[in-house]
Order: structure tokens, then C-alpha cells, then sequence
């Protein structure tokens, strides 16, 4: 920073001048959306942008989830903007900001401001993300064109703009990549995670020999296993109970215990012992519960892997279920059966008796035929204190990454506002 204090100094010892943006732009031109019932008018070559394009990482906007046509841009209020050139929201994210990397036409939503000379296109943008624009409106919140005008901006010398922008871009890049090499940590812990899994699992693998490589603790076993593990199909195991109906309006604060189906694939993980939601005490005659030990499966999701998703239930008490859920009853292992779910085999294996409907929902009587392995009571065992392992170790990065990434972003944003805090000139 100090060579920035420097030129500060040089140029500008008495403070920065602040403008305001009608000041600093020469053109200000608005967007429309040509007519979605003339086909002619989209899918064109002209990239055509709404506000949810400029939610993309970076300063520059570059593409656009939708294209126009020559016709499209003729016979609507929409406006190019070129390349250079600023867009900004004016409604649901009013100030967001970024620089058209090519021409571009906009939406109502958005505006196109060509800028003075004196003013650099990137440092406006950084200086934009310095603060936040309230706008009005109960339903779509937005701010007026002379709103947006009225906005002070500080107008250092260019020389000392361009040095804040190089800098912030070596910021803006380092924390990139930081991002990039910690996902990617924690994606190779994810697939290593997989990988020994479905090792773990792969019993006639292992007996062949296939998998020592994988597991040299596993393989020490193989030998035993070949004489002592059983495949079974999941009724041969247990049985399948469905749960009963409740709903979001009959949750409560504190009442009687219960999953819902939405629950087992975005919040629960492997096994749970305490529940997230209660539903009222006077509906426990009329519910249907899993008891501890129980396995839990989802019987529909929005995707063929949601569906006959599975948690262990762990808790010391009976808890009630969905009518989108089985409570699988067993004598098994449950964290044992509710990783074997999640193995990529089974995965492909219960893709078969899903029916792809306007809900994914599983055929449960073909579901039910599914041969899982069935080792002696101290293999599973073991083999679920391995995994319980790796578990442990991909969720504290998955726990650790978002707040490793919040705090460089916030340390980010720290050098990034105070490099835009400027003494006002008198």
C-alpha cells in the first residue's frame, strides 16, 4: 500500500474529490425485453443480459445466459451496450455492477453507462462493491435512474486509480485460487472417501484380489470373509415400514421428534441420533415411528440418487416418520447398512426401481430385492469404524472450508475497502 499512500500524497495531499456518477458518465441508457411469444426474436447471436448475469465471480461479464436477435433488439426498448462500457442493476440487486467484456444488449432491469475519462471502468466496479444499495419496492426492490446518479463516487487522479485496480486484481486472483486449490482438497478427500468405500464393500473384489492395493487392512481379511459373507436381498434382511403424513404446519417447537424425507438428503448425514424438527404432541397416536437402530430411507427426490437415500437412526428414543419414508428394521449393523446405500454399486443397482415421474419415487417391492453383503457382526463393526474415520475427516474440511473461505474473503474485503476509503477534499 505504500506506494498508493505515495501517490496519494503526490496528487492528492488535501484529500479526494467525491463526484457524483451523473457526473462521472456521459451516457446512461436502459434495457427492455423483446416479446417471449415471437420466437424470431431469441436465440440469436446477440447476448442479451438480465441481472442474474451479473452474479457471476469477477469484474467483467462476458456471456449471458440469453441470446437476441437482430429483430429481437429492433423491436424492443433493449440497448447494446459496448464492450467497456459499465452495466449496473438498477432493481432486485440495485448497484451491482460489472464491465461489458463484449457488446451487449440489457433488460429493463439494467442500465449501460458510458464513463468519463477520468474515471476507471474497473476501480468504479471495486468501489461498487464497497457498500450496498437499499432500493424500494415490497415485492422487487429497485432504485430510480436519478438515485443511481446521485451516488457520490471518490474521482482520485487516474494514475492512483490504476494502481488500487492492479492491486485489488492481484487480490481478487490470489483469492481465487486459494478457493480453487481448498475445493479441490476437498474434493480428492471426497473421491479417497468414495473409493475406499465402495472398497470396503466390494467383497467379491476383495476375495479376487482386485482391491489389496485399495486396502491392505481389508485384504488381511479377505481370506475369512470368502467363507463367512452372505449376499441378501434388503427383505431377506428386515422389513420395509411406511411412515404417515405430516406437514410443515404441524412443526413446533418442542414436541414429538421426527424426520421428514427433505431432511435425510439436506441435512441428515450417515446416521443421526437428534432430530431437527417436532410435530405436535397431540398427532403421536396416529404417526408411525422408527425405533433406534432403524435405518430411514427417502422414497422420493428430485434427483434418482435422493431417492432411497439413508440415515441410521442412532437416537435413544422411537422417532416418528414421513409418509415419503421407510423405516427399515434389521438386525444388522445400521451405520453398516446406511453406508452400503451409499455405495456407488447400490447407487446403480436402485436406480433400476426408481420411477422417473414428475417426482422421483421408488418402487419399494423392487427396492426391497436389492442383495446387500452380509459379514459377521464384527466386520461390519470394523468396517464402520474405518469409515466413520474418513467421515470424520471430509466433514471437518467440508466444516473448515466455508469458513477458511469466509475469512479470506473477509480479509479480502478488508484491504479492498480500505484501499477505497478516501479522505474527502474539503
Amino acid at each position: 500500500m505504500s506506494r498508493i499512500d505515495e501517490l496519494i500524497a503526490e496528487h492528492c495531499p488535501n484529500g479526494v474529490e467525491f463526484k457524483p456518477l451523473g457526473e462521472c458518465i456521459s451516457k446512461n441508457l436502459g434495457g427492455g425485453t423483446p416479446s417471449r411469444s415471437v420466437a424470431s426474436y431469441w436465440d440469436g447471436d446477440i447476448p442479451w443480459a438480465s441481472v442474474g448475469d451479473l452474479s457471476i465471480p469477477g469484474n467483467f461479464i462476458r456471456t449471458t445466459r440469453s441470446l437476441i436477435t437482430k429483430d429481437g433488439l429492433k423491436n424492443s426498448p433493449s440497448n447494446v451496450i459496448r464492450a467497456g462500457d459499465v452495466i449496473v442493476a438498477v432493481k432486485i440487486s440495485p448497484g451491482k455492477m460489472k464491465i461489458a467484456a463484449t457488446d451487449i444488449a440489457i433488460n429493463q432491469d439494467l442500465r449501460g453507462l458510458t464513463l468519463h475519462d477520468f474515471i476507471d471502468s474497473s476501480f468504479l466496479v471495486y468501489y461498487f462493491q464497497t457498500f450496498s444499495i437499499i432500493g424500494n419496492g415490497t415485492i422487487v426492490k429497485g432504485i430510480t435512474t436519478d438515485t443511481l446518479e446521485r451516488v457520490k463516487v471518490p474521482v482520485p487522479p487516474l494514475e492512483v486509480q490504476r494502481e488500487i485496480v492492479k492491486v485489488l486484481d492481484t487480490f481478487t486472483e490470489l483469492e481465487a485460487e486459494l478457493e480453487a486449490e481448498l475445493e479441490a482438497e476437498l474434493e480428492a478427500r471426497r473421491r479417497q472417501y468414495k473409493y475406499y468405500r465402495d472398497a470396503l464393500f466390494s467383497f467379491d473384489e476383495r476375495m479376487s484380489g482386485a482391491s489389496k492395493q485399495a486396502s491392505k487392512q481389508a485384504s488381511k481379511q479377505a481370506s475369512k470373509q470368502a467363507i463367512s459373507i452372505r449376499w441378501m436381498t434388503l427383505s431377506e434382511v428386515g422389513k420395509f415400514m411406511r411412515g404417515r403424513r405430516f406437514t410443515k404446519a404441524d412443526y413446533v417447537e418442542d414436541g414429538v421428534g421426527c424426520i421428514h424425507y427433505g431432511e435425510i438428503y439436506t441435512h441428515y448425514g450417515t446416521s443421526a441420533n437428534e432430530v431437527i424438527s417436532h410435530v405436535r404432541p397431540e398427532m403421536k397416536s396416529g404417526l408411525r415411528f422408527a425405533k433406534p437402530g432403524d435405518v430411514v430411507v427417502a422414497d422420493v427426490g428430485e434427483t434418482v440418487e435422493d431417492v432411497g437415500k439413508a440415515v441410521a437412526w442412532m437416537g435413544t428414543d422411537d422417532v416418528a416418520i414421513h409418509d415419503h419414508c421407510y423405516a427399515f428394521r434389521h438386525s444388522m449393523n445400521p451405520k453398516f447398512v446406511s453406508y452400503c446405500m451409499q455405495t456407488t454399486s447400490f447407487i446403480s443397482e436402485k436406480a433400476k426401481y426408481v420411477a422417473r415421474t414428475k417426482v422421483n419415487t421408488l418402487l419399494i417391492d423392487g427396492f426391497s430385492k436389492i442383495r446387500i453383503p452380509v459379514p459377521p457382526l464384527e466386520e461390519q463393526e470394523r468396517i464402520v469404524a474405518i469409515l466413520d474415520k474418513f467421515d470424520a475427516l471430509v466433514s471437518d474440511i467440508s466444516f473448515g472450508l466455508p469458513a477458511e473461505i469466509k475469512a479470506r474473503r473477509q480479509q479480502y474485503e478488508h484491504y479492498r475497502d480500505r484501499l477505497l476509503t478516501f479522505k474527502e477534499a474539503a
